[in-house]
Formats: C-alpha cells, structure tokens, sequence
C-alpha cells in the first residue's frame, strides 16, 4: 500500500508543477482536466501524509518498550501504541476504500427525469412526491435546481418533469436514484380505501460538457413552438419553447421552462448533449453491472430499485435488501441514509472484486 501511496503522491505533485507552468493554460481542456485529477487525488495524498506518520510513530513507540526500564513510561507506551494501531488499521481500510477508481462521471452536474408509469393519476402524484422529494434533498444540499421540461399530471403531480442539478459531487449521489419507484398506498382518487400499486421511473445522468461530445450545427433540426402550462401572457403567444433533433440519432430534447427562446435553447442542448452522450456511458455502465452481483450501480432503466409501502410506513431498497422504517421523513427529502448505504455497499463489492 505505501509504494502505491508514494506513487500517488508523486503523480499529485508532477501534476502541481504541470498546472503551474505558464503554458498549461494555452490547452484548456488538458488545463481543466489537470485540475480536476489534482483535486481527486488531494485528500488521498492528505490522507498517506497521516497514515505515514502515525506507522513513524508506532515504530519509535517500539523502540521505546524495547530500551525502557520504567514500568509506569512502559505502560504509557503500550497504551499510546495500542491507540496507534487501532488507528493505523482505520486508516488502512479508509485509504483502501479511497484507493478504489472512482467513477469518472462522479463530479458532473446531473440531468434527472421523473416519468410516471403504470398507476394512471395515482403514478403521476407519486411522480410529484418524488419530484419534491428530490427537490428538498437538493436544497439541503445546497445544489441548484434548473427544470428544463414538465408535463402536469390531470389530477396533480407530473405525468414527466425533466430538471437539471448542478453542485459539488452531483451524480455521484443521485446515480443511485435510478430505477423504477414503486408506491404502494391508498390513492387520493380510490373510494372504497383500498391499497393501490403505482410506479414511476427516475432516470439519472451525468450532464455531459462541451469537452465529452462533439454537436455539429448541421447535425441539429430545431423547431420552435408556443410553451404550454404556466407562465403567464407568453404562453401561447410566443414562440419560445425549443425542440431540437439530432439528426444522425433521433434524439430529441425539449425545453419550455423559460419564455426565452434564446435561454430554452441552452438548456435543451445541454440535455441534447447528455443524452447522446448517455448512449456511450450506458456500455460503461453495463460492463460495470455484468462484473457485479448487486444492482447499486447500473444502466438498466426498468430495474425496480425501491418499494414505498404507505400502510407500514416501510421503504424496502431491493438491491441491497435494506428496510427503513422511516418513509414520512425519506419522502420530505430525507434520503441521505439510503445513498450512503448504497455507496457503502458498491464500495464492500468493488473491494471484494478488486481482492479476487
């Protein structure tokens, strides 16, 4: 472990000088990338940097026993020596966790869809919830929320709404949101009070930057139309809404957020340029899946991840077969529990896969 550590450090400091040479900003994309494999490896170097002194430390706490003759400064030792490597063997299965190949998407911001699925009105309320479920995590965790597209349910809630998340770590997280969502409660249209099972899928995606794919303008149909829904006198008035086709896929993105056209045209090409840039992400991902056992990370849309059961109060999470009991708060946005048992998961199977 300490060769590779060393040679971590090494490559951490050979980037510095790289960054600080007055010609690295000639190359931006080499420049941006430069920083961002200097930022990921910062806390592995901080890390070594402490690992390494307290493995001095417990060296010279040795060689202590080894020469003292006082038995209360020997007790010290032995105690101070027991602390050490209680430590040190903390550490080691930190910076074994922290050794493991991130996935290179983890810092990107995150383009999230929220389709409802079979339930009728029922799955476009329960599309609703997990839109504001989605909502309050993100204030909480102080990410900034752009919606690109929404179409409202008859009844409330959203038959699609389809949002940007940009901040620190952003898919990282919500990677592990996607998958088909099933509810399980008393719908506000059911009479006679019975229980009803709804679903709604979430599809999660690390946005794509201007450096990932290459849009040509000649590749690119875009139509303009009057918005829908609310947003005062402009809709239906004015042709601001964007739909823009890449010709060579027949991918479409749609934007009618904001009674700019000029505006609902970035956004729709930054969704545009994610989801073609998905397509080549999905064969990493389905690569990654077929070399594990559990679905924590996967590219596999109709996989249903999650249960909410209303009647018991329950949210069962079927990859990792987790049952918390606490739904009113995970569904206020309280779902940071959820994705760090996930990611300790993914974590337990990559280390198992990378002992083997």
């Amino acid at each position: 472990m300490l060769d590779k550590l060393r040679a971590i450090k090494e490559r951490w400091e050979s980037i510095g000088e790289e960054m600080n040479d007055p010609s690295a900003m000639s190359d931006m994309k080499k420049y941006i990338k430069l920083n961002k494999d200097y930022k990921e490896l910062e806390p592995i170097v901080e890390a070594y940097e402490v690992y390494k002194n307290v493995l001095d430390n417990i060296t010279s706490t040795k060689e202590i026993l080894k020469t003292e003759k006082d038995d209360e400064f020997r007790s010290m030792a032995k105690e101070e020596l027991n602390e050490l490597v209680e430590k040190r063997d903390e550490m080691e299965e930190e910076i074994r966790i922290m050794l493991i190949p991130a996935d290179p998407e983890d810092g990107k911001n995150a383009i999230v869809e929220i389709r409802a699925g079979a339930g009728g009105d029922e799955a476009s309320i329960f599309a609703g919830d997990l839109y504001r479920m989605y909502l309050k995590f993100c204030e909480t965790k102080k990410w900034k929320v752009d919606v690109v597209d929404e179409t409202e349910g008859t009844v409330g809630g959203y038959k699609e709404v389809v949002f940007n998340v940009s901040g620190n770590n952003v898919y990282g997280q919500l990677k592990y949101e996607s998958g088909v969502h099933r509810v399980q409660r008393v719908p506000k249209t059911e009479t006679q009070g019975r229980v009803h099972t709804s679903a709604a899928s979430v599809v999660i995606l690390p946005e794509a930057e201007e450096f990932d794919v290459d849009l040509k303008d000649a590749d690119i149909k875009k139509d303009t139309f009057c918005s829908s829904g609310p947003g005062g006198q402009s809709v239906n008035t004015t042709y601001s809404a964007v739909r823009l086709t890449h010709i060579p896929t027949g991918i479409v993105a749609t934007c009618q957020d904001q009674k700019s056209q000029i505006k609902n045209l970035a956004k729709a090409m930054v969704v545009l340029r994610t989801r073609i840039y998905e397509v080549e992400y999905k064969k990493y991902l389905d690569e990654v899946t077929s070399k594990r056992k559990t679905m924590v990370s996967t590219g596999d849309r109709s996989a249903k991840i999650r249960t909410y059961n209303w009647p018991q109060g329950r949210i069962t999470d079927h990859r990792i077969g987790l049952n918390l009991y606490n739904l009113p708060n995970v569904i206020d946005g309280d779902i940071q529990e959820l994705i760090d048992q996930l990611q300790l998961a993914e974590n337990a199977e990559r280390l198992k896969a990378d002992i083997e």
